[in-house]
């Protein structure tokens, strides 16, 4: 699959929804993953990113306007011994807890469904940095989505790959705007990946739709040390 331009990519999609980028710096020293949300009601609009220690989590700005927790507030990045974890829901603290029992990141995945928000039923898309020793590291996409667009069955899919300079994978819940909004289909889109933290952040940010967007979060890990930059961008500050 040819790389395409995710800034024009995006530019051209109003509402995506939520996304997660992975894969490997133009320079080939860093691990690189990219986490967005937007939103179209205030519940989902009334949210900011803010780091806990090497995680990641999600806060109402305004807690008076907080009407369901559910679904909106949740950790979309831990950091374990395995490497990174990304979703876009709950399931983040699934894969961890599964991991800790030596289970595997699809095993964890398994369990879980896309969210019970109908008649959306939005899919849970999930990613993982896994370290790998000589090899650097692997990085998996997932996405769990209603199989008819209805509640009865799921569809679980799974993709793994060994990385490639400044190449990464893009996966997003919505085709783009609708109502009810439709569900991602096909494989991730493979995109290109600069080497430097600051443009990348940037130009997702201002590639996303400027009414829809909500916050945004890049972290690049150093493949030798380990050591990680993190930028996070929030619309209500």
């Amino acid at each position: 699959m040819k790389p395409i331009n995710i800034y024009e990519y995006l530019r051209g999609n109003s509402y995506p929804g939520r996304g997660i980028v992975i894969g490997k710096s133009e320079d080939g020293k860093q691990a690189a993953a990219a986490y967005f949300i937007m939103g179209r009601s205030v519940n989902s609009r009334n949210r900011v990113f803010v780091e806990e220690g090497e995680d990641m989590r999600t806060q109402a700005f305004d807690p008076a306007l907080l009407s369901d927790p559910s679904l909106v507030i949740y950790f979309p990045v831990r950091m374990c011994r395995e490497g990174m974890i990304v979703t876009n829901g709950d399931q983040t603290d699934t894969i961890q807890e599964y991991l800790k029992l030596e289970y595997t990141f699809a095993d964890a995945l398994r369990t879980r469904t896309f969210e019970p928000d109908p008649p959306i039923y939005t899919p849970r898309i999930s990613g993982m940095v896994q370290w790998q020793g000589d090899k650097g590291f692997v990085y998996k996409l997932s996405i769990l989505k209603s199989m008819d667009g209805g509640p009865a069955a799921a569809q679980r899919q799974f993709f793994e790959y060994e990385p490639r300079d400044g190449l990464g994978h893009f996966i997003h819940t919505y085709q783009g705007d609708g109502d009810p909004v439709p569900s991602f289909e096909g494989e991730p889109r493979a995109v290109w990946i600069p080497s430097d933290i600051d443009s990348f952040t940037q130009g997702l940010w201002d590639s996303l739709n400027e009414d829809n967007r909500v916050s945004l979060f890049v972290r690049y890990i150093d493949l030798e040390t380990h050591k990680a930059q993190t930028r996070i961008v929030n619309k209500n500050q």
